[in-house]
């Protein structure tokens, strides 16, 4: 073969696999039984071997799809009045949603108290109408990203989005039963491994890990597979239809390679009433507390609406062997 055929090819292979890390494939325990309900029962998978993004996507490598494409996103695309019904029209302009601390203690069963729907917000401009990407977020995760949004950069990238199973036994590094994906103390001799919410959620953030948000990736230790920011940062989308837990793992033996749960039975328990579609999320984010959400653990997992994304939510991509 020429040698410009040999030194094209190894570019393109160079070009997909630059800052992947090799995920060797195997079974592992899945889910947890001493957490949340929809992590249990654990159960045995069996996944083959991928490549994983080192680090979720950042806004950097998502400005270079963005430019080559012309793509915009779904938190930037106009609203359709007759897929709101009942909505008002101030809340009918492109945005995204947007956590805001609230000034007192509140009820936490009530997410409203802190959340808002922001007008303008967008991987571009985070907080809203306003606010911008700074050069120091390059190296941040990007946000406010809808399931198709990430879907559209894999394609672009030549990659996939990993599957919920692919996802989490990539997250716990080859530390069985592990309840973080470093290991089963949350600060081990004091250190911090992720950026989490230290303090009382949603009110009192004592910023022990130094970000009040999102942090530049690669900012903690990776995991046993060379993963950064596999817990906490942005919670991260995988391709898995969000089912209750107990559907899934009613078998004696491993299960092999499951893509899990069907679209049209993919709805929260927590709010029937609302009958978008949804994926499960990985990983917990900046925003997640154990007095509210103590979700930055490999078993962890929540549903999220395929058509929005929120101010912590992020991706990244595989490559299967």
């Amino acid at each position: 073969m020429p040698y410009f055929i040999c030194h094209m090819a190894f570019e393109i292979w160079h070009m997909k696999y630059e800052n992947m890390a090799p995920i060797p494939g195997g079974t592992f325990l899945m889910g947890s039984n001493d957490h949340y309900p929809e992590e249990a029962p654990a159960h045995h998978v069996t996944v083959e071997g991928f490549w994983m993004d080192k680090t979720p996507v950042t806004n950097e490598q998502f400005s270079r799809f963005v430019e080559a494409t012309g793509y915009l996103t779904v938190a930037e695309r106009p609203l359709n009045p007759e897929d709101y019904p009942g909505a008002k029209p101030e809340m009918l302009v492109p945005g995204s949603i947007v956590f805001k601390k609230p000034p007192h203690r509140v009820d936490l069963r009530n997410h409203f108290n802190w959340w808002t729907y922001a007008p303008g917000a967008s991987w571009r401009r985070p907080l809203g109408q306003g606010s911008s990407l700074k050069k120091m977020m390059a190296r941040h995760p990007v946000a406010h990203i809808a399931f198709e949004d990430a879907e559209a950069y894999a394609r672009w990238a030549g990659k996939e989005l990993p599957t919920e199973a692919e996802w989490e036994f990539a997250a716990r590094g080859g530390l069985e039963g592990a309840v973080y994906a470093w290991g089963d103390e949350f600060a081990p001799n004091g250190k911090m491994m992720a950026n989490t919410w230290q303090g009382e959620f949603p009110v009192v953030n004592l910023l022990t890990d130094g970000y009040e948000r999102t942090s530049p990736v690669g900012s903690f230790p990776p995991n046993g597979y060379g993963l950064y920011d596999m817990a906490g940062n942005v919670w991260e989308w995988t391709t898995d239809w969000y089912q209750e837990r107990g559907l899934a793992a009613n078998s004696c033996c491993a299960s092999f390679n499951p893509k899990g749960g069907e679209k049209e039975a993919s709805i929260d328990s927590r709010t029937p009433e609302i009958r978008i579609p949804r994926k499960v999320l990985k990983g917990g984010s900046y925003l997640c507390a154990p007095n509210y959400c103590l979700r930055y653990r490999p078993a962890a997992r929540i549903a999220q609406q395929i058509d929005s994304g929120t101010c912590h939510q992020g991706f990244r991509c595989i490559v299967r062997a």
